[in-house]
């Protein structure tokens, strides 16, 4: 496996532009969830990265594709399971910082493709951390039809049946049904 290029040098960048191929394998989704231990994944991915880098004046393009495999938890019965990541990403980094207002702004469609950078120096572990991301899914499933676990006893509904006696809730209102006026 290649170890990644991570980070790029803005006066490297080649009038013809760089074509950056890279594997990103156990090793980098171990050190990326070291840094960021909240980081829920299953098990290490494999996602290959390609990036398309360009320079127009000081702006640079990246324009990217990933492909590969996430290992997620399914939110319904916690089992792990390997998604597919097939995403193309165009990102626009200008140069300095983001200014700072203390007014909250609305984003339009633009604002979503563009970035800054400061420097000399790209850092493209964020960019891809950020595009990865962008590919999980809100509530992972492994599968459409999971049935999740049963809120009592925890049995896994898609590989046993449920034992508990189904009981029949207590609404606070279920007095006032035996009341007749």
């Amino acid at each position: 496996m290649t170890a990644p290029r991570l980070s790029i040098n803005a006066a490297s960048i080649k009038e013809t532009g760089l074509d950056l191929p890279l594997e990103l394998g156990e090793d980098w989704f171990s050190r990326w969830q070291q840094e960021d231990p909240d980081l829920e994944f299953a098990g290490p991915g494999s996602i290959t990265a390609k990036i398309r880098v360009e320079k127009h004046g000081r702006d640079i393009l990246l324009r990217g594709h990933l492909a590969g495999r996430l290992e997620l938890n399914c939110s319904r019965c916690l089992t792990p399971f390997a998604a597919p990541v097939e995403a193309d990403f165009d990102l626009l980094l200008v140069p300095g910082p983001e200014p700072v207002t203390a007014e909250p702004e609305e984003l339009n469609a633009t604002d979503l493709d563009l970035d800054f950078y400061s420097g000399e120096v790209v850092n493209l572990e964020a960019i891809l951390r950020e595009q990865i991301l962008l590919q999980l899914p809100l509530k992972p499933l492994c599968a459409e039809s999971c049935r999740g676990l049963c809120p009592l006893c925890g049995a896994d509904l898609n590989k046993e049946t449920c034992r508990c006696k189904e009981e029949k809730s207590s609404s606070p209102f279920a007095a006032l049904a035996k009341l007749k006026i």
